[in-house]
């Protein structure tokens, strides 16, 4: 078997496990947490050294330098811990608009002032070399729970509720405005890089990743520029097209988007299924190289996402990780 690649020392690269969507489970033996609108980030810490790489193994350190407080707070110890990377409103809720400007803005002073990050750590991988990832995830989170990371600094440990109903946390979720929860088997051991039953993820808001494959321009007020963006997932065939969003866009986005496209336009497009003719007069092909994240109410039963809202690019996503739902 090859050996896995290393990242920081001796700690190997391991893909973060990932949840299957679904309604609250029932029954005994779930552990629930909140989901968090954020960035995934798995911590590599070892000494004095700190990375933390994204989903596509985006080194995320850099633009966010409060993060490199955590081989501080675990004492030399050498670990790997799983979490989300969050921008924090004036409400100290978490705010996926404030995370997107954190990422176009400059690290440093200027960064910071935009919108504090905090760095929701829920899981602990590896701790002073030895994997922990076979033993139970209440074991896990006992193990991290000890390394008393919470204080007055960026580093945080989120609440799970034990043994409690998860459509009771699913209500605080929503009365508190939170993207949602996450239920987690008490027994279940982390399986690296795979969506997994034994994490079920349960959104408060529909949201999807989506591929940019094109563009509409714009009319009236938006005349002269971009008005709708074309958007598309992966399947067994190739990106699909699954429908457009034109709305959700703020001024600075409009103009980011637009500089972005202008880069990566092409003569054809880039869909492996046909564009319907509506969508496809008057369109400006590109690239399918952005990653974008809309809401959206439901999908339709020609399989288009119906009534999207644009929320903003994730530079922390590979356009080839973005797969269009089975079912």
């Amino acid at each position: 078997m090859a050996r896995a690649a290393l990242v920081a020392g001796d700690l190997p690269l391991i893909p973060p496990m990932l949840a299957t969507p679904g309604e609250p489970p029932t029954g005994e033996g779930w552990a629930v947490e909140f989901k968090w609108d954020g960035y995934r980030g798995v911590a590599y810490c070892q000494g004095r050294d700190v990375r933390v790489l994204s989903r596509n193994h985006l080194d995320l350190t850099g633009r966010f330098p409060e993060l490199r407080i955590l081989p501080e707070l675990l004492h030399g110890r050498s670990a790997v811990l799983d979490g989300e990377i969050v921008a924090l409103g004036p409400d100290q809720r978490p705010s996926f608009g404030l995370l997107q400007r954190r990422t176009r803005t400059a690290a440093g002073t200027r960064s910071l002032r935009v919108a504090p990050i905090a760095y929701y750590v829920f899981d602990l991988l590896v701790l002073d070399g030895r994997s922990v990832q076979d033993r139970p995830y209440s074991e896990r989170r006992a193990m991290l729970t000890a390394l008393q990371l919470p204080g007055n600094h960026a580093i945080q440990v989120p609440p799970s509720f034990p043994d409690t109903e998860p459509a009771t946390i699913l209500r605080v979720a929503e009365q508190h405005d939170l993207e949602g929860i996450v239920s987690k088997r008490a027994t279940s051991r982390y399986e690296p890089g795979r969506r997994s039953p034994a994490w079920v993820k349960t959104p408060l808001r529909r949201t999807l990743d989506v591929v940019v494959g094109g563009w509409k321009p714009g009319q009236g007020r938006r005349s002269g520029t971009m008005g709708s963006l074309l958007l598309g997932a992966h399947d067994e065939t190739g990106l699909v097209f699954i429908g457009h969003v034109g709305t959700g866009f703020t001024d600075r986005a409009l103009t980011d988007l637009r500089q972005r496209l202008a880069d990566l336009r092409r003569a054809t497009s880039p869909f492996a299924t046909p564009v319907p003719r509506e969508f496809a007069r008057d369109a400006q092909w590109v690239d399918p190289v952005l990653v974008g994240e809309v809401e959206f109410r439901q999908w339709t039963s020609d399989h288009r996402l119906r009534h999207p809202s644009w929320r903003g690019l994730r530079d922390d996503l590979d356009p080839e990780q973005v797969r269009r739902p089975s079912g």
